[in-house]
């Protein structure tokens, strides 16, 4: 994936004076839980769409590898190959029931595609912010010690601040596939079961906002290529294009319909057995307040896939 790679909004207009990213849309949904959840929905439906009519085209020219990972992968393809690309980010780590759901939706997915890079369980993580993605060491580290001053509290913002997703989703494009969510508003919770509705006031969109200004107030810039209203743990990579070929090089256009229609059916599945429905709680795995288990992680390092890089400081879980 190109280090520049960026996420269209398809949600709406989001027109704003404010110098926080973030703000345009809090504005425009009249700082209300249940109109941020439907913008988000409405991004999140819109490219499924989307995405769904490109891979399915007949005039799809094929899935688009991730070269840098398949080097990573595959030694023998450039021996002692390492990904140059050094990054500043702080993630929100899942829960172990929302890791469970993503196992079986990785081994769902491996039936049709079993050539897929899939996400490691100990590295899969939700970017909360993203300070900057492709510079060298020497630029991180840098900005590390710019930032440090606030880590501590960035890092713990989530105890005191308990922003919920709910409605898991497998979205994907023709690079990778994940597992998004829905900022809450109000559905019933079984995480916490003292939450009350109106604690869902305090949207992602909201802590999202938040861990931008509180990080800006460093003095750092941010440069995040996620800004757009999706809350999503990427879950799976292409690395190799002999899932969706066929013996001649070109595209199986058959088999990229059956890996469609199965994305189809995890969704089915997700919605059937993890959305809230008739007022009932929400069964584990289809909710996260951020912060479950651990606080935000501070990273810095090669640490696209989940597994590079180190954490400068892990904050405080409930």
């Amino acid at each position: 994936m190109a280090a520049s790679y960026t996420f269209e909004d398809l949600s709406g207009a989001t027109p704003t004076v404010s110098d926080n990213p973030y703000d345009g849309l809090i504005e425009a949904c009249h700082d209300s839980a249940a109109e941020i959840q439907a913008r988000y929905e409405t991004h999140r439906s819109a490219r499924g769409v989307q995405q769904k009519e490109k891979l399915t085209s007949p005039d799809f020219p094929g899935v688009t590898i991730d070269t840098i990972l398949a080097k990573l992968e595959d030694q023998t393809i450039e021996p002692g190959f390492k990904d140059p690309r050094h990054c500043l980010v702080f993630w929100a780590r899942p829960p172990p029931h929302v890791k469970l759901v993503i196992a079986e939706v990785q081994k769902r997915l491996k039936t049709v595609a079993p050539h897929l890079w899939v996400m490691p369980q100990d590295s899969l993580h939700m970017t909360a912010l993203e300070i900057t993605h492709s510079l060298t060491d020497p630029e991180i580290d840098e900005l590390v010690e710019q930032v440090r001053p606030g880590i501590p509290e960035i890092t713990d913002y989530t105890y005191s601040h308990r922003a919920r997703i709910v409605k898991p989703s497998l979205s994907y494009d023709a690079q990778a596939f994940a597992l998004s969510f829905l900022p809450a508003a109000g559905e019933p919770c079984t995480a916490d079961p003292s939450r009350k509705p109106e604690d869902d006031a305090y949207t992602y969109h909201h802590l999202r906002r938040d861990l931008y200004a509180l990080t800006s107030a460093t003095g750092v810039k941010v440069a995040s290529r996620y800004v757009v209203p999706s809350a999503h743990l990427t879950v799976g990579r292409f690395i190799e294009r002999s899932d969706t070929e066929a013996a001649d090089g070109k595209v199986d256009h058959a088999r990229m319909q059956q890996l469609v229609k199965v994305v189809d059916e995890i969704n089915e599945w997700l919605k059937t057995e993890y959305w809230p429905k008739d007022g009932k709680t929400i069964k584990a795995g289809g909710e996260w307040i951020v912060g479950e288990g651990k606080g935000l992680d501070s990273r810095k390092g090669a640490l696209w896939y989940g597994s590079g890089g180190e954490t400068v400081r892990l904050g405080k879980g409930f």
